[in-house]
Parts: structure tokens; sequence; C-alpha cells
């Protein structure tokens, strides 16, 4: 492990605003602010919002920046990426972005039944290989975990690079007829294109320089609580 790594994990263990979970806190158990991230992480009840694999925190820091009256967390297990948006929004005082750094199959373990209000995926990995499609962040198994965290009709966004990760994604969400609410394969000559849908993180202007264009999807979670989601038979 580099210094520069070492150093960033030393100084995240003193960050406020970031909150670091131990595998036994959240393996078959709730972590401790499950249901308490508006009480002690942020000392208000404004909705909550999630950043799920958010690297660097570009899209956290920036949903920060634009409501105030929101609350956001960015999720990844990368902390040495992580230490990026935790310190851009320790530095700028956004007392509304926090970080969380655990394993995203342990979500549940770390919010209650509709703590949360969106989610946001940004640029996750497709997981071409079929053996491991239920570990792409839109599969069904994934979904099931959202719609238990989040509250009802939830909005979850993806903005990703991959043509077969979105093209997955639209049959999952006709599959278990998901309302959508915005789709477009090409983001930036589709209208949607705001100054939120703009923020580009790293990745995606990695990608763009490649020449890919940027797929999006905005649905909601809408199923009945006992439905269980299919996924896609590939």
């Amino acid at each position: 492990m580099t210094k520069n790594k070492l150093k960033r994990f030393a100084d995240m263990s003193a960050y406020p605003n970031v909150i670091e979970t131990k595998f036994e806190e959240v393996f078959r158990t709730d972590f401790r602010l499950k249901g308490r991230w508006a009480d002690e992480i942020f000392g208000n009840r404004h909705p909550l919002v999630l950043e799920l694999g958010c690297g660097k925190g570009e899209y956290t820091v920036a949903l920060a920046r634009k409501y105030p009256g929101m609350n956001f967390i960015g999720v990844d297990i990368k902390g040495s990426r992580m230490w990026v948006g935790a310190t851009d929004a320790l530095q700028n005082n956004l007392a509304n972005a926090a970080f969380l750094r655990t394993r995203i199959e342990f979500i549940r373990s770390s919010f209650a039944p509709g703590e949360l209000s969106e989610i946001w995926i940004t640029f996750p990995d497709p997981q071409p290989q079929k053996s491991r499609a239920n570990k792409r962040l839109t599969s069904a198994r994934f979904l099931q975990s959202y719609r238990e965290i989040l509250q009802p009709g939830g909005i979850i966004h993806l903005k990703t690079d991959s043509q077969s990760l979105f093209e997955y994604t639209c049959k999952v969400l006709e599959l278990n007829k998901l309302n959508v609410l915005e789709c477009t394969d090409d983001l930036y000559h589709s209208g949607y294109a705001d100054d939120i849908l703009s923020v580009q993180t790293y990745y995606e202007k990695m990608f763009m320089d490649k020449g890919f264009t940027i797929k999006y999807l905005k649905f909601e979670i809408s199923c009945e609580p006992e439905t269980l989601f299919m996924d896609v038979d590939e």
C-alpha cells in the first residue's frame, strides 16, 4: 500500500463526515446508524439520498451543493477514492454530505425501511459475464434491497457508459413493470442533461474521451412490498 493511500485512510478515520463499517457490524446484523442517520449524522429530518458506488464522490458533493435542504450519502468500499469527495465536502462545510464505506451488498444493514427518498447509481461495474448478473447493481437482487430502504414510490437514477448494462436494466424494468420516468441512450443529445445530469465524474469523463455515449435511466420502485422482483433470462 502506498504512503498516499495510508495517509488518506488515516485522514478519513478522523473525518467527521465519514463512517466506516467493520464486517461484523453489517453482516447479518443491523449497523448502529440504521434508522438514525437523520438524528445522529445530519441533525435534521431532510430527505436522505444515496449515491451507490460513489467513487471520488463527485455526484454526492454536487448534489449536496445544489440541494441544501436534502442530505446525501456517498457509498463505496474504496476508501482511497472516497477521500477526494469527503475532503471536498469537509473543506467546503457541506454539512449535508456524508460518506459511508461499506459493501453495497450490506446496504439493508445500514438503512431502515423507508429511510431513503432517492438512490443514484453512477457508472457501476457492468459485470458483463452472465455468471455475475446478480452482482449488477440493477439486478433483481439489488432492487429488492432498494425497495426495502426506499420510501414508497422512491426514485432510482442510473448513469452508465455501458450499452449492455443499460439494455439489461431496461429489460429488468420492463419485466417487473416498473415505472420508467426518463430513458435515453445518449444523455447529452437528449435534452435531459440539466445542471445535475451534466455533472461528470472522473470515470464519465474517461469514458467520454474514449467515444462512449452516456446512458441515463430514472425509474420508480412502485411494486407491492410482497412482490418478488424477477431477473431477465439472458
